[in-house]
C-alpha cells in the first residue's frame, strides 16, 4: 500500500478508479478539503499512465459555490468520461454553532464565512443537487454540470445492451427515492427508470450508497448501505433479471462494513470491496464465483487503520489481472485525510 495524494495539508475524501480502454487510469475524488464535512470541497482529476506507479497533479474539473462530495468516474463505451458528485449544506450548522460559540480562531472562521458567502442563500439551495459532467474528448474539456436524478458514491455502470444504469438515491428532492435511473445517449440525459422496494420494517430513507454490477448470467446486483435496525451497518443486496425495471426485496447477505463497490472480474467472478469501520480498521473485498449469489469470507486489502474515518475503495483490474484498490483513510497523528492505494491479486 502507498499513499498516492499529493498535498498532505488538505483532506481529501470518498475517491473512484476507472480503467479506460487504452490502459491509463482514472481517479476522482472530493479534495480541497479541511475537513470531513466543510464548505471547500471540489471535485479532483488524477491520471495515472503507468498501472498507478504514478499518478499526475490533481486537476479541478468541477467546484460549486457549496460542498462538493463524493466523486464517481466511468468511461464508457463511446469513450466518453462521465463524473459524477453531490453537494451538500452540511457544514451550515458547524458554521453556525462557530459563529455563536466564538471559540474558532479567527483565520479559520474568516474562511467559512468567505465560502459560505460566494453565494446568496436563495443560490446555495438552488446549487443543492446531483450532478455529472461529461467529456468527449479524453477528460481535457468538461461540460457544465447537470442533473442526474440520483447519486451514489461511485456513480453509473454501463450495461451490455449499451445503456447506462445509475443505482443510487433521490438525495434532496426525494421525488424518486431509492432506485434506479438509466440513460440511452451516453450520459447526456438521465430517466428514472425504478424503485428498489423496501424490505419488510425498513424505511428506504435509511437505505443509502448503492451500486451495481451486471453479472456474466445477465442479472443486475444492487448493493446497498443500510442503516435500518435491522442488519443497520451491513451491505444489502437485491437484483434484476429483467434490465432494472423491477427488483427483488433487499437482503442481507451478511457482511458488516460499508459502502461496497462492485466489480466483474476478467474471468466473470463478482468482487465487492467495502470499508470496514471497526477492528481491524480498513477496507475488506469478498468474491463470488456463482454471480453474487453467494460470497466469500472476507479478504483484508488494508488493516492497519487508526480509526473508522476511512474506507469507500473502488478497484479496478489490470490486463494481468492484477487489481488496483483506491481508498480514502485519516492517518495516525494526522488531521488531513489522505488517498491510499493497493495493488494485490485473488
Amino acid at each position: 500500500t502507498k499513499v498516492i495524494s499529493q498535498q498532505p495539508e488538505l483532506y481529501h475524501g470518498w475517491p473512484t478508479l476507472a480503467r479506460c480502454r487504452n490502459g491509463q487510469l482514472l481517479l476522482v475524488c472530493s479534495g480541497g478539503r479541511e475537513a470531513h464535512v466543510c464548505p471547500f470541497g471540489r471535485v479532483e482529476l488524477m491520471r495515472s499512465h503507468d498501472q498507478g506507479q504514478t499518478w499526475t497533479w490533481p486537476e479541478i474539473v468541477m467546484d460549486g459555490p457549496i460542498d462538493d462530495r463524493d466523486a464517481g468516474v466511468l468511461e464508457t463505451a463511446k469513450g466518453s468520461i462521465l463524473i459524477t458528485t453531490f453537494t451538500s449544506l452540511a457544514y451550515e450548522p458547524i458554521l453556525t454553532k462557530a459563529e455563536k460559540d466564538g471559540k474558532w480562531p479567527a483565520d479559520r472562521l474568516a474562511r467559512w464565512q468567505a465560502a459560505h458567502s460566494r453565494v446568496n442563500a436563495a443560490q446555495r439551495k438552488a446549487a443543492l443537487s446531483v450532478w455529472m459532467i461529461r467529456s468527449t474528448d479524453g477528460g481535457v474539456t468538461f461540460s457544465g454540470r447537470y442533473d442526474t436524478v440520483v447519486n451514489s458514491p461511485h456513480g453509473p455502470i454501463q450495461l451490455a445492451d449499451g445503456r447506462l444504469l445509475y443505482a443510487g438515491k433521490d438525495l434532496w428532492r426525494g421525488e424518486h427515492g431509492v432506485g434506479v435511473c438509466q440513460s440511452t445517449d451516453d450520459g447526456q440525459t438521465w430517466e428514472w427508470l425504478a424503485a428498489v422496494p423496501d424490505r419488510d420494517g425498513d424505511d428506504s430513507r435509511n437505505y443509502h450508497e448503492l451500486h451495481a454490477v451486471e453479472t456474466a448470467d445477465g442479472r443486475i446486483l444492487v448493493q446497498i448501505r443500510n442503516h435500518n435496525q435491522a442488519h443497520a451497518g451491513e451491505t444489502l443486496q437485491c437484483e434484476s433479471a429483467d434490465g432494472g425495471k423491477t427488483w427483488t426485496v433487499p437482503q442481507s447477505i451478511g457482511v458488516w462494513g460499508l459502502p461496497s463497490q462492485l466489480l466483474r472480474l476478467q474471468d466473470d467472478r463478482l468482487l465487492m470491496t467495502y470499508g470496514h469501520r471497526r477492528p481491524p480498521f480498513g477496507n475488506q473485498a469478498r468474491l463470488s464465483t456463482d454471480h453474487g449469489r453467494t460470497w466469500s469470507e472476507p479478504l483484508i486489502v488494508s488493516g492497519d487503520g487508526a480509526g473508522g474515518d476511512l474506507g469507500y475503495p473502488s478497484t479496478v483490474q489490470l490486463d494481468d489481472g492484477t487489481l488496483v484498490s483506491v481508498w480514502y483513510e485519516l492517518m495516525p497523528g494526522s488531521s488531513k485525510a489522505v488517498l491510499r492505494q493497493a495493488k494485490w491479486v485473488v
